[in-house]
């Protein structure tokens, strides 16, 4: 690592020229609307050239202050993202917002700090976290759980990265840490597009900018997250002060100014598909000669998480009455979290036809899915897309004030509208699929592979007597399934709150054919050359988990719409984070019985 006057740290401070946007981007915002924006950029070069002069050490401190100030404004935080989605404080559904939110970020910051302070030290952040084989010949680090509280409130759940072909233990260690092993190379400054759904996305971009690629980040909200700006201001207060972020709101001319911007080394946007094929090949004819001379418009690297059509593979087994209850609540919840507007949000159901079990596991989901709480369907456009919906399946079974609907994919051979749009709204396909045991498995496999859009998140529910006999069977099945984010028995939003796992689809996706996305975030331990990550659950909930497979000391899990006490219990464990305070913890586990 060289020291701030080594001759990288001063080629990484030399100032750059004062460009402008394009002159098209430029004329569609106000002059004083682009001066401002410039006056943003030109604080985060000065503050570029301060980043790299920190050390491991100092960066370490600085996430500990960070951590402080969204401590400090937690509660706020959650209220605000609750009402943005039409709910009041403290409504039974603000449990979204606190895992959604502060929590999620806490984690991420104290991960992060973990990894710094190992590396400061001179170890890998990889170093205690057992190495083994996955299926494949792959390489798997299991990152969860590293600590007592992670095995005490998430007893039973684990979570695994695996690396692509080839990376073997040795280099998988030595690359660990990222930029933060050369921390006076500066990345430049990125801008960062942030997601408009969950309030956590925008938060743990920017980290991943600072220190997965020591890049300082300009953050423009989405329009959907203005409410939140002064909550994120507070909360990143350490680095706003000395210029390693900028937080700006704006439409799409102001997006269209930034990404125009001449001065980024780097754009990353949590979005649609096609808002990042406009920014990387422009619209209309513009984007067809663009493609067509393999000429984007953006002229940078970009990173993006897109979303897709995530399956949730229903391996038959004989299960009980409980269990038919509870895994269709699971169904439901994965869809409806969030009124739908999830990209992890599973959206299409796939069972065996030949399940004896397939009529009751259908009623019990039909029955949960017109059960949840009621709730506004608020991300701009959602009507469109289930009207969209109503006209694609007129046959859909409706809830909810026809606010959701469940639609039965036919046979055929080409894929269903279900199956390759995503919907972004409480839409739930359920498909069929012939078989039992591995030859249902692999048929359920291959059909999310082949036939839904994207790489982003699968889902498996399997009992543990039927995963047991399949043995290597359904871990090579597992291996199969081209999903940057797998989950068992649990739901990708697990994946996606555990700060050492990775999020972001699997590799592959080019500019021309992005997919779910390119690249990963989160990824605390800083790992590199990832290909997924995997996360595996209790089948069953406490009490029912004794001697039933996976034990678990968790009942029904905060984020269940089923969860009577969700609210309470996920409130409860952010600020255990926060404070560590025991009584608090108890009242919230007592709480958590109680779900």
């Amino acid at each position: 690592m060289a020291p701030p006057s080594s001759p990288s740290a001063k080629a990484a401070a030399k100032p750059r020229a004062k460009k402008s946007a394009s002159p098209a981007a430029a004329h569609a915002l106000p002059a004083d609307v682009r001066s401002a924006l410039d006056a943003d950029i030109d604080r985060l070069e000065a503050g570029a050239r301060v980043w790299v002069a920190l050390t491991l050490d100092q960066r370490a401190r600085l996430l500990g202050r960070i951590r402080d100030a969204v401590g400090t404004v937690a509660q706020e935080w959650a209220d605000a993202a609750t009402m943005s989605k039409g709910l009041t404080p403290g409504h039974p559904l603000s449990g979204e917002e606190w895992l959604g939110g502060p929590y999620a970020v806490v984690g991420l910051l104290d991960a992060l700090r973990e990894t710094l302070e190992a590396l400061a030290k001179g170890r890998s952040p990889l170093d205690g976290v057992t190495l083994d084989e996955a299926p494949g010949g792959r390489l798997r680090a299991r990152t969860f759980p590293l600590n007592g509280t992670e095995k005490f409130l998430l007893s039973g759940f684990t979570g695994e990265v695996w690396f692509e072909p080839g990376v073997s233990a040795v280099e998988a260690t030595r690359a660990a840490g990222l930029a933060q092993l050369t921390p006076t190379r500066s990345g430049g400054v990125g801008l960062v597009l942030g997601a408009g759904n969950v309030t956590s996305i925008p938060v743990a971009d920017v980290l991943y900018e600072l220190f997965a690629h020591n890049r300082v980040a300009l953050l423009k909200v989405n329009p959907t997250q203005n409410a939140l700006v002064p909550v994120f201001e507070r909360a990143l207060a350490p680095l706003i002060e000395p210029g390693f972020v900028r937080i700006v709101r704006g439409d799409a001319a102001t997006g269209a100014y930034l990404t125009s911007h001449p001065r980024f080394a780097h754009v990353h946007i949590t979005g649609s598909a096609l808002t990042f094929d406009a920014i990387v090949w422009g619209t209309g004819t513009d984007a067809a000669t663009a493609r067509g001379s393999g000429t984007p418009k953006l002229r940078v690297p970009i990173t993006a998480e897109l979303g897709g059509v995530s399956p949730i593979i229903v391996v038959p087994g004989r299960w009980t009455a409980a269990d038919l209850k509870y895994q269709a609540e699971h169904v439901a919840t994965m869809r409806l979290v969030n009124a739908g507007h999830n990209c992890i949000a599973g959206q299409v159901v796939i069972v065996s036809s030949d399940w004896p079990q397939r009529e009751e596991f259908l009623r019990e989901l039909h029955a949960a899915y017109a059960a949840a709480p009621a709730r506004p369907v608020w991300y701009p456009r959602a009507d469109e897309r289930l009207e969209a919906a109503a006209s694609d399946y007129p046959d859909a079974v409706w809830s909810a004030d026809r606010t959701r609907a469940i639609v039965e994919v036919g046979a055929g051979e080409g894929a269903d509208p279900v199956e390759t749009i995503e919907y972004f709204a409480p839409i739930l396909g359920v498909v069929e699929v012939g078989g039992t045991g591995q030859e249902f498995l692999d048929a359920a496999v291959a059909h999310a592979n082949d036939k839904l859009t994207g790489t982003l998140g699968a889902n498996v529910l399997i009992d543990p007597v039927t995963e047991e006999a399949l043995g290597d069977g359904f871990e090579r099945a597992i291996a199969e399934l081209r999903y940057g984010d797998i989950a068992i028995n649990t739901w990708t939003a697990f994946n996606f709150l555990t700060a050492r796992l990775t999020w972001g689809g699997f590799p592959g996706s080019t500019l021309a054919d992005v997919s779910s996305g390119l690249g990963v975030v989160h990824n605390a331990l800083l790992l590199d050359r990832v290909e997924r990550s995997v996360a595996r659950g209790p089948f069953r909930p406490f009490p029912r988990s004794v001697g039933k497979g996976v034990f678990t000391i968790l009942p029904t899990p905060p984020w269940f719409l089923s969860s009577r006490t969700g609210a309470e219990v996920s409130a409860g464990l952010t600020r255990y984070l926060v404070d560590g305070k025991l009584p608090g913890l108890v009242k919230t586990l007592t709480k958590a019985m109680q779900a």
